[in-house]
């Protein structure tokens, strides 16, 4: 057995065999709590217009949530809208910017909660443009509160013992309610909780992209993410805790896509 010198000098110098960040963030800081899953989603989406060569022909408009400050480090055309409005603000984008690829993102309190009209509306119009959902489960930006997908028995600060079907109603399904619609060329759901799922997620919002600028109609991926803060677990529980909850109600998978022969 060969014994080695931790503590000894190298024989050969250090040498960088990989690059960890995105050639479209501009810095890996960032200011949102550890073990969130939004750095990983946007990740996600930023690896995915580069591979599509679509980074200097993008324009993403965000809505209002933890995950609005990626944009400031991001090399990206951007834009903010009001609450909810992002599908609005993308159609006009791109109607005038017909080869531009559009994409919008938001959270599942801005979305679901204040804007789900917006989305549905979209999508029945079929505007050529792409959706995106980082769904948590809670208002992060806003203090922690129960949203319109929060789980039953999840905790937020508004719903301390859990969310109750009797006194809250249920979580809305957004992804299932989009599949029902005319105008919605493909919709799916990942996570980012195990690096298979995160894989997994990386081909759907790629497909999303692709299929936005062939032309098919509206398109939308809802990503799962964690937020240890807000769900009241250890840091290090969030993956599990997403698992355990929020996938046993939101399932995941394309759950609408054109055949291989359209």
């Amino acid at each position: 057995m060969t014994t080695v010198d931790i503590h000894a000098a190298p024989e050969r110098a250090a040498r960088r065999v990989a690059g960890f960040k995105p050639d479209l963030l501009q810095s890996s800081e960032h200011d949102l709590c550890p073990g969130c899953g939004h750095p990983i989603a946007w990740r996600l989406v930023l690896d995915a217009l580069v591979e599509l060569e679509l980074s200097r022909r993008t324009v993403l408009i965000a809505g209002h949530g933890c995950y609005t400050q990626m944009m400031r480090i991001a090399d990206l055309d951007s834009l903010q809208c009001l609450h909810g409005r992002a599908p609005a603000v993308a159609t006009g984008v791109k109607r005038m910017l017909p080869d531009t690829a559009v994409v919008t993102l938001q959270g599942d309190g801005d979305m679901v909660s204040e804007g789900l009209h917006e989305v549905l509306h979209a999508a029945a119009r079929g505007e050529k443009v792409t959706a995106l959902l980082f769904n948590n489960g809670v208002f992060g930006d806003t203090g922690g509160h129960m949203t319109a997908t929060t789980v039953l028995g999840q905790r937020t600060k508004t719903s301390l013992e859990g969310r109750d079907a009797a006194e809250h109603g249920y979580p809305i399904d957004v992804a299932r309610l989009l599949t029902q619609i005319e105008g919605a060329a493909y919709v799916a759901r990942g996570a980012v909780n195990t690096p298979g799922m995160i894989a997994r997620t990386k081909r759907m919002i790629r497909r999303a992209l692709e299929l936005q600028m062939a032309g098919a109609g509206f398109t939308f991926v809802e990503v799962l993410t964690m937020c240890p803060t807000g769900w009241f677990v250890p840091t290090l529980e969030g993956p599990e805790y997403l698992e355990d909850s929020m996938m046993e109600t939101f399932g995941i998978g394309e759950l609408k896509a054109p055949s291989p022969t359209d």
